[in-house]
């Protein structure tokens, strides 16, 4: 009987509720972490300075300071998100 369920006494509607609500609590989780899929991606200036809060002035500034790595095609610049969270430092 190992790795077996065993159903007794429960209702089909009680089986039917019990099953929603695990999968209602799975989907809830995997739209918190929208992030993760796409965290390889690429910004432009403007999706990089709204994902990190801060002016285009001061990602200039960092951009050059090498802070923060960025790429380039043509005269447009983007920055990877990776490379965004990486750039991190922990503060104490």
């Amino acid at each position: 009987m190992e790795k077996s369920i065993l159903l007794h006494c429960i209702a089909p509607d009680e089986l039917k509720q019990i099953i929603k609500e695990v999968i209602q609590d799975e989907l809830k989780e995997v739209i918190k972490k929208p992030e993760d899929k796409d965290s390889d991606g690429l910004l432009s200036r403007k999706e990089t300075c709204e994902f990190l809060k801060i002016s285009l002035t001061t990602l200039w500034h960092w951009t050059n300071k090498g802070k923060i790595d960025s790429y380039g095609i043509g005269n447009r610049v983007y920055y990877k998100k990776v490379d965004l969270l990486n750039s991190l430092v922990l503060l104490k």
